[in-house]
């Protein structure tokens, strides 16, 4: 059997590409919830000019981003269908499946976890449209509830509606 994946390769020139990488495979081995992105491998090999590669496999997300739905990119093309709309119990349901993953992270997991880069780029849609939350490559982990920091957070609604 087939199966599609989406490949998150490393620019290991980048300054803290390697941390990145570090960070997200520790999320992804510790952490485990419905509404996470499911990963399928991780590869650090040496490349065929000697120099080190890095990269992540993930199950594939048919729909793409939240990003793509609620900012189209261009018209369609002659012959193209007029980019879907999520509708409004779609919308609420995308909310509640980011809400509910955000409060796993943050209050349920065994380590608290802050997500740092909540964007519509980073929660991907599966087949039914339910959001799955991705790249912890800035993620920041704390040893228990008491040492993670207390946040005041303002929220775009641009993003969402």
């Amino acid at each position: 059997m087939e199966e599609e994946m989406a490949v998150k390769v490393f620019d290991l020139e980048m300054p803290g590409a390697e941390r990145s990488f570090l960070a997200e495979c520790e999320a992804l081995r510790s952490i485990q919830h419905r509404n996470l992105l499911p990963i399928r491998t991780v590869c650090s090999a040496v490349d065929n000019r000697g120099g080190m590669f890095k990269a992540l496999l993930y199950e594939f997300m048919p729909n793409g981003s939240l990003d793509t739905w609620l900012h189209p990119r261009a018209a369609p093309a002659a012959g193209e269908k007029a980019p879907k709309r999520l509708g409004f119990s779609q919308r609420v349901n995308i909310i509640v499946n980011v809400a509910d993953v955000l409060d796993y992270l943050h209050h349920e997991c065994g380590r608290p976890t802050v997500h740092c880069d909540l964007k519509p780029s980073n929660i991907l849609l599966d087949d039914d449209l339910n959001a799955l939350l991705g790249d912890f490559g800035i993620a920041r982990f704390y040893a228990d509830s008491k040492s993670a920091p207390v946040l005041v957070v303002r929220i775009d609604t641009d993003y969402w509606f």
